[in-house]
């Protein structure tokens, strides 16, 4: 009796059935990129720089590279992009005064993708300078270019390297000098040191400060502070982005709703002397009800399976547009779609049903 009512009024429940589809896609869809928006969105944000800082205690003295690699020892592998150590000392070329740091090229490629370059990252002997250094100084790569400076122990050193490119970041380094980190020890004759260390991480704030906090108890001569522009910008977007996907998801499952209450209606409307007649042979509003809800959870079911196919399509297509790479499906989404959509066809079909188990059979049999 079931699908037979079903088939009889196809049109009109074909009608209900794409409309709850379309609700289903849309909610799959929708809640497939909520929870993987934000995995896509830390790996877009990671283009903007580190988000993790380590620095010396206090803020007086530097760290030492055994320091900086157990502090490093303590982020999660999965989660850790790049992390690069750098050391800055003040040193003259021509008399003028500059800002050199030494780093790992290789790892502020991964902490700071940024970085335009023109020319090539250096190699041991070979210098990058920033964008407004190399208008001062006038140099070109394949010039040559001689630093001197004092020590920590005021011991006079001077070091001559190669250009090998310029660097812009809109920031202060366009007025640095970056070398490699051996040659910095190899000049200066002080190894195992560094000012600071920037880390790369996929985790969002609360992870964040978390391994801030057990990097701080285990090494108390680190000192890492997350960085507040960063960490506060990925919070502010994903916070916006996820309260705007709750939205578009209430709003299209009320129209889902008014779509099947209002469907459903009409059929309850065209089927008042089959309600009539159902009623005068016996039949109880308990039945009469159970019959229309029925009805309502095979489409729901149908509908919500039907639109999870779909939603894993729709979720795909805007993840690879807008991400240009495809989110990770949630199987245990689906079944929580299907449940979501029988539960909305059922509620929408609440008010259909009181009218449904208010029909009088005399009045209806009667043709009034």
């Amino acid at each position: 009796m079931l699908f037979s009512s079903l088939l009889r009024r196809r049109s009109r429940l074909l009608v209900a059935l794409f409309g709850i589809a379309i609700g289903a896609t849309v909610l799959l869809g929708l809640v497939t990129l909520c929870y993987d928006i934000p995995r896509q969105l830390r790996d877009e944000f990671r283009s903007y720089g580190a988000n993790l800082v380590f620095v010396k205690s206090g803020g007086t003295g530097r760290m030492t590279m055994g320091e900086l690699e157990r502090a490093r020892a303590m982020l999660p592998p999965e989660e850790l992009v790049g992390f690069a150590p750098f050391r800055y000392e003040s040193v003259r070329n021509n008399m003028l005064p500059y800002t050199a740091a030494g780093t790992d090229f290789e790892a502020v490629k991964k902490t700071s993708p940024y970085w335009r370059v023109e020319g090539r990252m250096p190699e041991r002997g070979e210098i990058l300078l920033g964008a407004d250094a190399a208008e001062a100084t006038g140099l070109v790569p394949g010039s040559a270019m001689a630093l001197d400076g004092r020590n920590e122990k005021q011991e006079r050193y001077e070091k001559e390297f190669v250009v090998s490119g310029t660097v812009a970041t809109g920031g202060a380094e366009d007025g640095f000098l970056f070398v490699n980190l051996p040659d910095m020890e190899e000049m200066t004759g002080e190894p195992d040191r560094a000012d600071l260390a920037e880390a790369s991480l996929s985790a969002d704030a609360e992870k964040l400060n978390f391994l801030s906090r057990a990097v701080k108890n285990a090494l108390p001569g680190v000192d890492p502070k997350p960085v507040a522009r960063v960490t506060r910008s990925e919070e502010t977007v994903m916070t916006k982005l996820t309260s705007l996907v709750y939205l578009v998801t209430l709003v299209v499952l009320l129209l889902t709703m008014i779509c099947v209450a209002t469907t459903m209606m009409t059929v309850v409307l065209e089927r008042r002397r089959e309600i009539g007649l159902k009623k005068a042979l016996g039949a109880d509003n308990k039945r009469v009800a159970k019959e229309f809800l029925a009805e309502g959870l095979v489409l729901g079911i149908f509908g919500g399976l039907l639109g999870s196919f779909l939603g894993l399509l729709f979720s795909r297509m805007v993840s690879v547009s807008v991400f240009g790479r495809a989110l990770a499906p949630e199987p245990a989404l689906i079944p929580l779609t299907v449940a979501v959509s029988a539960l909305v066809t059922v509620i929408a079909c609440l008010v259909p049903v009181r009218r449904a188990v208010d029909v009088e059979p005399a009045l209806v049999l009667r043709g009034e």
